[in-house]
C-alpha cells in the first residue's frame, strides 16, 4: 500500500522550476532512496512533502489523505518527521531536552512518559550515554544523530532523512545502516544521500531526480545499470 504519494508536484523559484511535475509514491514500510546531482531538487521536493515550502502547483498525499494544504506542524503530528540537510538541534540544550522537546508533541506535558520515551530515542541512536551533554558541544556526527533521535520520538509512520551520513565518522556508518533498518521496522523511511554504498545497502527502491524531474526509478541493481543514470550521476 502507498503511504506517500505526489501527483504533478512543482515548486517555481523566480521562473526557475526547481521540482517540475513530479509523480512519486512510496510503499508503506519500504526504505526509498532519493538521490541526484547537486542542484537536482531533492531537498525542495521532500521540503514540498513535509510543508516547509508551499507547493506552486500539484498535490500531496500521506496515507491517502490530501494534505496539500497542512501547513508542517500538521504534517508532523498526522506522521511525518522531517531531519534537515544542515543540523537544526537547539544548541544550548541537553541531547535529553532536545528530545524532549519533540516527544512532548505526541506525549503531551506527562513529564515522566517524555523522559522516558527521549531517552528510548536517544538510546536507539547510541546517543544515551550523552544524555546530559549540551547538544552545541556534540560532535556534528552526534548532532546529525541527536537529530534522528528527535524524530523517532515523535513515533512517525514516514521518516525522512536528508543527508543524515554527512558527518558520520566511517566507524559510524555501519551503526547508522543499522539504526535504519531498525527504524524501517515500524516506520517508512525516505532517505536523501550522497553516500551510493549507503544507498545501495540500504535502499529496496531508488528515485533519481535531475533538474527537477525523475529521471529514473528502480531497484539498486536496476539503477546502477541504468545508462541515463550513470550519464547524468552515477558516472560523474
Amino acid at each position: 500500500m502507498t503511504i506517500l504519494q505526489t501527483q504533478g508536484l512543482t515548486r517555481k523559484f523566480a521562473g526557475i522550476t526547481a521540482v517540475d511535475q513530479v509523480n512519486l509514491s512510496v510503499h508503506k514500510g519500504e526504505i526509498r532512496a532519493l538521490i541526484g546531482p547537486n542542484g537536482a531538487g531533492k531537498t525542495t521536493l521532500v521540503s514540498l512533502v513535509c510543508g516547509r515550502i508551499p507547493a506552486t502547483s500539484g498535490r500531496v498525499e500521506f496515507d491517502g489523505r490530501d494534505i496539500s494544504n497542512l501547513p508542517a506542524h500538521a504534517r508532523i503530528s498526522a506522521g511525518m518527521a522531517y531531519t534537515f540537510q544542515i543540523t537544526s538541534v537547539f544548541r544550548n540544550l541537553t541531547a535529553l531536552e532536545n528530545v524532549a522537546l519533540s516527544v512532548q508533541r505526541i506525549l503531551g506535558r506527562d513529564e515522566t512518559a517524555v523522559a522516558k520515551a527521549a531517552m528510548t530515542a536517544l538510546d536507539r541512536v547510541n546517543l544515551a550515554d550523552h544524555a546530559g551533554t549540551t547538544a552545541g558541544t556534540l560532535s556534528y556526527g552526534h548532532q546529525r544523530l541527536l537529530e534522528i533521535a528527535m524524530g523517532l520520538g515523535q513515533s512517525p509512520r514516514l521518516m525522512i532523512l536528508d543527508e543524515p551520513t554527512q558527518g558520520l565518522a566511517a566507524s559510524e556508518i555501519s551503526g547508522f545502516i543499522g539504526l535504519i533498518r531498525n527504524v524501517a521496522k515500524n516506520a517508512t523511511v525516505l532517505l536523501i544521500e550522497h553516500n551510493m554504498d549507503v544507498v545501495m545497502d540500504l535502499a529496496e527502491q531508488i528515485t533519481v531526480l535531475d533538474m527537477g524531474k525523475i529521471i529514473a526509478e528502480g531497484t539498486p541493481n536496476e539503477i546502477r545499470n541504468n545508462p541515463t543514470v550513470q550519464a547524468a550521476y552515477l558516472g560523474t
